[in-house]
């Protein structure tokens, strides 16, 4: 299975780690081959390929999804380039790995996601990149779910927390353009909320009531040729971007939800968190302590009540029995091994991975409800 990585910088490390560690620690049925990386710049393209190990770059990634040596096309390219890329790639007959969120807008998500499907047909597979399913907590969170241990789910909170923008005078880069990234915090890390909290209590959004909120309205631009760690020019920009998006939901079920996303809450770097309360119990995980699940058994004697912890390393938890002895830490890297692992699998069984970009098509339709929702003075907005 050779693979055309389009793109790098953060994403392109991160799923390089994926690619190159996965066919070393799981016995797949297919072995996938770093074969090729894409960049514009052509220098810093053959830098990326030689530090992560890919066999060769290209520059043009037109031609690189039409050639005939490469098998998947993984894309981590800005969200404004997402649906141009997976259309010409499934149209080619390739394989597709595609970065949340799956595209810019609701309309985009649908062309990709009919594309999608006519190719399932022909046995073309597509995922999108929601990894943070892949992390062994979270896939036995949704096991006690689906084992009923929680009873009826009835309220469920998620707030993922950044602080990278805190600083005003942080600079302009392309995530703070709605033409570029789509959305702000409410696509960036929002969509990672919606998604796991839907993925393990197995209940979807029905409507919604939101309001985004942009805090710094201008920001230096980036000089030319000056990456995110480089110096601001003096020149201003404007953030077309949300940097706060706070919205209720409600589930399909009747249960209330309640999100936050934001890059301005001082001191949190990656606290992903979420709670799930039911009638016969609750759950509790946070991505600052990744191995880590609290789990709490309403039905136990009133003198043994309380939040327990769970340290998620055993050999028969999710994923982990392929890698270290029991009480040994994972890290964020492993969630792309898993999530190679689950693709390749997929492809070699003939069965559709997920996400599947139809699941990605319904968190898309919420980012939007959201909008629409904040723009309406937080009226409360069915899921198109």
């Amino acid at each position: 299975m050779r693979v055309a990585l389009i793109g790098h910088g953060f994403m392109g490390a991160a799923h390089s780690q994926g690619w190159r560690t996965a066919p070393r620690f799981f016995d797949l049925p297919i072995r996938p081959e770093m074969h090729l990386l894409v960049g514009r710049d052509a220098a810093k393209a053959y830098a990326a390929a030689e530090q992560w190990g890919w066999a060769e770059t290209a520059t043009d990634w037109r031609a690189a999804v039409e050639r005939d040596d490469v098998d998947v096309v993984d894309i981590v390219t800005p969200g404004d380039t997402h649906a141009e890329i997976a259309l010409a790639a499934l149209r080619a007959g390739k394989h597709v790995i595609c970065e949340k969120p799956l595209a810019n807008t609701v309309a985009e998500a649908e062309e990709m996601t009919r594309a999608a499907e006519e190719a399932a047909a022909d046995g073309i597979r597509s995922m999108v990149g929601f990894t943070y399913r892949r992390v062994p907590a979270a896939v036995f969170a949704k096991q006690l779910v689906a084992d009923g241990r929680l009873g009826e789910i009835r309220q469920i909170r998620a707030e993922y927390l950044q602080d990278w923008l805190s600083d005003a005078e942080a600079p302009l880069t392309w995530r703070l353009q709605k033409d570029r990234a789509g959305s702000g915090s409410l696509g960036d890390i929002g969509a990672h909320a919606i998604d796991m909290v839907e993925y393990v209590s197995g209940i979807r959004l029905e409507s919604v009531s939101g309001i985004l909120e942009t805090i710094v309205s201008e920001r230096p631009l980036l000089g030319e040729g000056v990456g995110l760690s480089g110096t601001a020019s003096t020149e201003r920009g404007p953030v077309t971007v949300d940097d706060v998006a706070l919205f209720h939901g409600r589930f399909a079920n009747g249960a209330l939800g309640s999100f936050e996303a934001t890059r301005f809450r001082t001191g949190r770097k990656n606290a992903f968190r979420f709670e799930i309360s039911g009638s016969l119990g609750a759950l509790s995980f946070d991505m600052e302590r990744m191995n880590e699940l609290e789990f709490y058994d309403a039905t136990s004697p009133d003198l043994e009540q309380g939040f327990r912890r769970i340290l998620v390393t055993e050999a028969g938890h999710p994923y982990t029995g392929s890698w270290w002895p029991t009480g040994h830490m994972l890290g964020y890297e492993h969630g792309f091994s898993h999530q190679v692992v689950d693709f390749v699998q997929a492809v070699a069984e003939g069965t559709q991975p997920r996400p599947s970009f139809a699941d990605a098509l319904h968190v898309q339709r919420v980012l939007d409800a959201v909008e629409r929702s904040s723009v309406a003075g937080s009226a409360w907005t069915p899921i198109g």
